[in-house]
């Protein structure tokens, strides 16, 4: 272990930036069921002046290259960002989490684009992290959540926009304090239909109910749409947003697969990357899998057959070229 962490931090320029990413990949080799500690480690290394992408250290840079990222934030008392008014949507998305992307992809002050942001994950990430955001969504009660959010954890509010997100151009064009240029878009869609089938595993728990819990019961909805439609609808709102997008500026979505059927591999993944690609100058550059620890195992199938608990989302990274 030990020889493969020395080759790695090798690539490094900084002894500092050598040492920190040394003790970070130390942490992470921890037995599973050795303690952890969540809380934030004080900032060494350098900044590469040539690094324009973020303020980030090289050894920072390397941390969130990791694919997996494994979280276990807080859903009740400090560190929880009013999760339990957060979570009256259907699939709010941590703030620390968000954070950590934002700050890769963007440097301080800069702009995030959310066009479906929900309770404002996104949103709160950017106060976190020092950038500005403008968030849009189609249902305001959310909106009115997101600041409640922010009256109770006493922070400021960034800006927010009730609107379809298909008409994400002309919305940000008519707000005066939006810039000309998105340096970020960072967003989680509501996925095809996913959210109007009925309740399993931790969501019957923790409600109680098999019911459905659609986003919202407009036609206008995304996550409304059967499969197919959505995602021709999606790549349409995503043309717009990436035309607000910086020239070499990055386009982060979430997206969670479906149980296979028969008729799909809902691989939703998949379907969204093939559909993005078909956006000019859009090119796909890898991703991310997040895997969240705190929902838990439910034996689906037992004792007759395989069916997985998908506790992990993609996290799709997408670049809008120069050329």
């Amino acid at each position: 272990m030990d020889d493969l962490l020395e080759r790695l931090s090798s690539y490094l320029d900084s002894p500092e930036d050598r040492e920190l990413l040394l003790k970070e990949l130390r942490l992470q080799a921890l037995p599973s069921g050795e303690e952890q500690s969540t809380t934030e480690r004080p900032r060494t290394g350098k900044h590469d002046p040539r690094n324009a992408l973020n303020d980030l250290t090289g050894s920072e840079w390397v941390f969130f290259l990791n694919s997996v990222e494994v979280t276990a934030y807080p859903t009740r008392g400090a560190g929880a960002f009013s999760h339990e008014i957060r979570k009256l949507h259907p699939s709010p998305k941590p703030p620390q989490l968000m954070n950590k992307i934002i700050q890769f992809f963007t440097r301080r002050d800069e702009w995030v684009l959310d066009p479906f942001v929900g309770v404002g994950g996104t949103l709160l990430g950017c106060t976190l992290a020092g950038r500005n955001g403008l968030g849009i969504d189609l249902d305001n009660r959310y909106l009115d959540l997101y600041g409640q959010v922010c009256e109770r954890e006493s922070i400021p509010q960034q800006h927010s926009l009730c609107g379809d997100a298909r008409d994400v151009v002309s919305l940000v064009r008519a707000y005066p304090q939006a810039p000309k240029q998105f340096d970020l878009i960072l967003t989680d869609p509501p996925y095809g239909d996913m959210m109007a089938r009925g309740q399993t595993g931790e969501n019957k728990k923790r409600t109680g109910a098999v019911s459905a819990t659609p986003f919202t019961a407009s036609d206008c909805d995304l996550g409304n749409l059967p499969l197919a439609d959505f995602l021709s609808e999606l790549r349409g709102i995503m043309v717009s947003s990436v035309s607000l997008l910086k020239p070499g500026g990055y386009c982060v979505v979430f997206c969670k697969d479906l149980q296979p059927t028969r008729e799909h591999h809902n691989m939703l993944h998949a379907d969204v990357v093939e559909e993005l690609l078909k956006i000019e100058k859009l090119s796909f550059k890898g991703y991310k899998i997040w895997y969240d620890k705190t929902p838990n195992l439910y034996p689906f199938g037992y004792p007759f057959a395989f069916v997985s608990n998908q506790l992990h989302q993609y996290i799709l990274v997408f670049r809008k070229e120069k050329y």
